[in-house]
């Protein structure tokens, strides 16, 4: 018999493979879309992504989760899931119908004059999504990992050629063609609901590859089990969204406070833009997070655990600033991905990648409720960062536009990992070495800063410098914390043996 720690880390892997894959996707897109579009219209994109990413995790009602439940009580595996199946179609179908028929209101209430179509694509993307995350439940249940991976996979491949089929080709296309039937469902220049149409377009491919699957259910309520798998799923399902709520509110907030009603999505997509050049720190995080969450339940109970937990967390931040320096202080050459018009937000980076980092730590921190069975706290950890985001945003973001965005996301996690830490110290307490931690960010951040000012001086020394030497530069920066990191944490740790700091 396989080893199930072993079994468990594979399929980790094999369903972070297509998460990855998406992250990288995502990011590819960056270049194309801010040399295509407008500021208004990347703006635009990011609001409208941001509702669909709130409407999925209310739409499928917590019932992934409540089918594992129940799939493991009751004698009938499938049952569970034609339940979820229904609910969730049911839903997302009012929701469809509801935009079909008002759908130029629902574009003149948010701005979107001439664009009723496209309000139609999100509903079709809401209906498919949330009815289709119940079938990849399914196949996780019945740990077919690599149809999971292959069929997300596909899907986003599909996304990725859609768009650059529609960008690059449908312009020549319609100037070719100004009859053609297609300009029923996209406008003839290039725009926002160009990415729509393709996400809507990959939806329909995931479905129809899911027909086989749905073919062999039987799609019936069973009103006994339905309650029960309600009362049970809903809860999730709350306790789920103030967490999706925190990382899209600052969007959504932004046509309400931006300091200028006239160019509010402009400065959006300038700011969403600049956020996209930290997703490089968002993506060590999110495969750590797949490595890391077996491996910490797998140790639970070994002599010494704590410790190991601790000295994780030290590697995980001094490679995490790595990542910041690499980014920052080649921030010259890696801020040519954006287009011209979407610079103007660059010195917002640096924050962002501290609040990703943070936002680790605090994956690390939680570890604490999982491990212990106290996750009726991860609520009101979620709650508390919730707050902190919606305040600072309404109170500073008529002043300061976007830079309160990113205030609201830094103090939000410090607030939500200081939280957690005062918790878990009390139920699960974990030794942390907070000064070697502290040390790791401290430099990082110095060494930064003497980068810029090592900068500044040349050119106000020698006029203009060649990016070839800012960069020679900078990484002797970097090259002195990798020695810090190698004498100060790898080295030491193995010269003798854990021993709490405090």
């Amino acid at each position: 018999m396989a080893n199930p720690l072993k079994r468990l880390a594979g399929e980790t892997v094999i369903y972070g493979m297509s998460t990855i894959l998406a992250r990288m996707i995502n990011f590819f897109f960056v270049p194309i879309y801010t040399r295509i579009l407008s500021q208004d219209g990347y703006g635009a994109y990011s609001e409208i992504m941001s509702y669909i990413a709130v409407l999925q995790v209310a739409l499928v009602l917590g019932l992934e989760t409540g089918c594992f439940r129940f799939a493991n009580k009751v004698k009938e595996v499938e049952r569970p899931f034609s339940n979820a199946v229904v609910t969730v179609f049911g839903l997302s179908l009012a929701l469809f119908l509801a935009v079909l028929l008002f759908n130029g209101e629902i574009a003149s209430l948010m701005g979107y004059q001439g664009y009723g179509t496209m309000i139609i694509y999100v509903g079709g993307i809401m209906l498919l999504d949330a009815s289709t995350a119940i079938l990849f439940a399914r196949l996780r249940y019945y740990r077919k990992a690599f149809k999971f991976a292959l069929l997300k996979s596909i899907k986003i491949l599909s996304e990725l050629g859609f768009n650059l089929l529609l960008f690059f080709g449908a312009p020549a296309y319609f100037a070719a063609h100004p009859d053609s039937l297609l300009l029923n469902f996209i406008p003839a220049q290039a725009d926002f609901s160009y990415i729509i149409f393709a996400v809507l377009l990959s939806c329909i491919l995931c479905t129809l590859l899911f027909i086989p699957d749905l073919l062999r259910m039987r799609f019936a309520i069973d009103p006994k089990l339905w309650r029960s798998m309600m009362l049970y799923s809903l809860p999730i399902m709350i306790a789920g969204l103030p967490g999706i709520v925190n990382e899209s509110l600052d969007r959504i907030l932004f046509r309400f406070y931006a300091p200028d009603a006239l160019s509010w999505r402009a400065e959006l997509g300038i700011y969403q833009a600049a956020v996209k050049l930290a997703v490089i720190m968002n993506l060590f995080i999110q495969m750590f997070r797949y490595a890391a969450e077996p491996f910490f339940f797998a140790r639970n109970r070994e002599k010494g655990s704590g410790e190991l937990y601790a000295k994780v967390m030290e590697y995980f931040v001094a490679f995490c600033m790595l990542i910041f320096l690499g980014v920052t202080l080649y921030i010259d050459l890696i801020g040519l991905i954006l287009g011209k018009d979407f610079r103007g937000a660059m010195g917002t980076v640096p924050f962002m990648l501290i609040s990703y980092m943070l936002l680790g730590m605090l994956f690390n921190v939680s570890m604490w409720y999982k491990l212990s069975g106290q996750t009726k706290y991860a609520i009101n950890i979620t709650i508390a960062g919730l707050a902190v985001t919606a305040a600072v945003n309404i109170l500073f973001m008529p002043l300061f536009s976007y830079w309160a965005s990113v205030a609201a996301h830094l103090l939000s996690v410090v607030v939500m990992l200081l939280y957690s830490l005062k918790l878990g110290n009390k139920y699960y307490p974990i030794p942390y070495r907070w000064r070697r931690i502290m040390a790791n960010i401290a430099l990082g951040v110095l060494l930064m800063l003497l980068a810029q000012g090592a900068d500044y001086c040349l050119e106000r020394l020698a006029g203009e410098v060649p990016m070839a030497l800012k960069l020679a530069l900078n990484t002797l920066f970097i090259a002195a914390y990798m020695l810090f990191c190698y004498l100060y944490n790898f080295k030491r740790n193995k010269a003798y043996s854990y021993n709490y700091e405090g």
